[in-house]
């Protein structure tokens, strides 16, 4: 009797993350030219704007820019393998520099309430800095616990509202809303905010989709329809006991 497996491959997951990476690299060598360009340029018409507040400016960026660039780094393999003592410190940088840039982010937007921006845009920051506090707050104490695939999965949502940042500006720039109103811009915050959640599920289920055991099956010509379903390793001892049994 003849019997043919079909296995099940697994989709190349590090290849998806990897053009995630590619992704978020994108973005910053769009944002940082268009949008942070002035901190190369004294005489940029925008410093007299962010002058009443540069000193609460200074540490939310320093602070914004240590998660968002060590941040992909808490997710390679690699490096938690071999390098974990550089996984730790990088972590905990990461985790202060969002307990710094989150409440001084919302401030620095409810500041601009006495320049003219409206009420409405500091609920989208508070929002925003709450939220990414949260995710990461709950994933402290999922690692503090030993638990470490948890830690993982909030670590992803954490990150995922970090992004919103650079979503936000790409999103602004190159449709040009940016240039309509405050409105438009607090509608892009609250928009980004939203896909945040959805998109880091759609990730976390991607990666469980993917780390499930693969299955095979057997068809028999004696029964078309019959289909028997198990792990690989499993089946793989049943066709070698087979074949022995059919040589003798």
């Amino acid at each position: 009797m003849s019997t043919m497996l079909i296995a099940l491959k697994r989709s190349p997951w590090l290849r998806a993350k990897y053009l995630l990476f590619a992704a978020i690299g994108l973005m910053l060598a769009y944002v940082i030219p268009h949008d942070e360009s002035f901190l190369v340029h004294p005489k940029d018409p925008i410093w007299q704007h962010y002058e009443p507040f540069k000193w609460w400016l200074l540490p939310h960026g320093i602070a914004g820019a240590c998660a968002l660039l060590l941040g992909p780094m808490q997710f390679s393999d690699r490096l938690r393998d071999r390098f974990k003592q550089l996984h730790r410190v990088a972590g905990r940088i990461y985790v202060a520099g969002v307990f710094v840039a989150a409440p001084l982010g919302f401030y620095i937007q409810y500041f601009q309430e006495r320049m003219g921006d409206p009420r409405s845009f500091s609920i989208a920051a508070a929002a925003d800095a709450a939220l990414w506090m949260l995710t990461t707050g709950i994933a402290i104490v999922f690692i503090l616990k030993g638990k470490v695939q948890e830690h993982r999965q909030w670590m992803t949502r954490s990150f995922a509202v970090a992004l919103v940042f650079l979503e936000g500006r790409v999103i602004g720039g190159v449709t040009g809303w940016e240039y309509l109103s405050v409105h438009a811009s607090e509608t892009i915050v609250w928009a980004c905010l939203a896909f945040s959640i959805l998109s880091e599920d759609l990730v976390l289920q991607w990666q469980k989709l993917e780390r499930s055991p693969s299955v095979v099956r057997r068809h028999s010509p004696a029964s078309p329809q019959r289909t028997l379903e198990a792990p690989v390793g499993q089946h793989v001892l049943a066709v070698q006991k087979e074949s022995t049994e059919t040589s003798g």
